[in-house]
């Protein structure tokens, strides 16, 4: 866990408020961002219900996604509590090293997966 979230917060937040459309809002107590008129596409934890991790949660394309990407790299992806059975997968952002080009390709494809037709076509990735 980070003993200092506002940073890592800060980075997630620049990330998400980038693409088009998007709002940011506090959901069950954390930050959430979500496109405009639509579906949250990620959130910020930082020691959820006393968890100890800090973590960006985004959208995948379901649960063989996210099966693979926790055998592909455990130490930097998990299942998270709630969302993670609609196949929702959490990055943990207090390693040593945060690749901060995967967490914006992760949050920029939970975009896109949230994203109405309208939003993408109006000027999605």
């Amino acid at each position: 866990m980070s003993p200092d979230p506002a940073p890592l917060l800060d980075r997630v937040r620049a990330l998400c408020l980038a693409l088009p459309a998007t709002l940011e809002r506090e959901s069950h107590g954390s930050p959430g961002f979500l496109i405009e008129g639509g579906k949250f596409f990620a959130y910020f934890w930082h020691n959820h219900h006393d968890d100890g991790e800090t973590v960006v949660i985004v959208k995948t394309t379901g649960a063989d996604e996210q099966a693979q990407l926790i055998e592909l790299d455990p130490a930097c992806y998990y299942k998270p509590p709630y969302l993670g059975a609609s196949g929702w997968i959490a990055l943990r952002l207090d390693a040593p090293a945060i690749d901060w080009d995967r967490v914006g390709d992760r949050i920029a494809i939970s975009w896109e997966l949230a994203a109405p037709r309208h939003a993408l076509e109006a000027g999605g990735r």
